[in-house]
């Protein structure tokens, strides 16, 4: 398929497809761990939205979590390949430059976008830990970065 060879569209999306796929499996995963099920992870995240009405949504809230989950993964995409364009250190080095980006999306999430949300103050615990300081890094900010290489039109040779 020609449409997904380079340029803006393929890396924003498989960047952000790839973050949001890898960034919701870690999730379930690490909070599965202490008990949560998947269904709960994916309201949880509509609570932001919907506060704590959401667990009364029932898969609605559900849905609408995954729905936001995948937009922040793709307006992360979108924001790393726009600041790419300006910064080339970004195409030129993805690995370095992605980690960094992946903590930056972690800080943001937890003390910018949970606090705001009707969720409230994060609470911390050791799934917190491991999905956030450590998953982010490896499983959002690295594989933007380098489907932002990789389908950027102009890579560095």
């Amino acid at each position: 398929m020609k449409i997904f060879s380079k340029g803006p569209f393929a890396a924003i999306f498989w960047g952000g497809l790839l973050a949001g796929v890898f960034d919701l499996a870690q999730a379930l995963i690490g909070f599965s761990l202490i008990g949560s099920t998947p269904f709960r992870i994916l309201q949880r995240i509509a609570g932001g939205i919907f506060g704590t009405h959401s667990r009364d949504m029932g898969w609605t809230s559900a849905a609408i979590g995954l729905v936001c989950h995948f937009t922040v993964a793709f307006g992360a995409a979108a924001v790393y390949y726009l600041v790419s364009r300006k910064l080339r250190l970004l195409v030129e080095r993805p690995v370095l430059c992605g980690l960094i980006y992946g903590e930056l999306v972690f800080l943001f999430m937890y003390f910018v976008v949970i606090p705001l949300s009707a969720i409230g103050y994060p609470q911390y615990n050791i799934a917190t830990y491991i999905t956030g300081p450590i998953g982010h890094p490896l499983l959002v900010g690295l594989p933007i970065a380098l489907c932002v290489r990789r389908f950027s039109a102009e890579r560095p040779m």
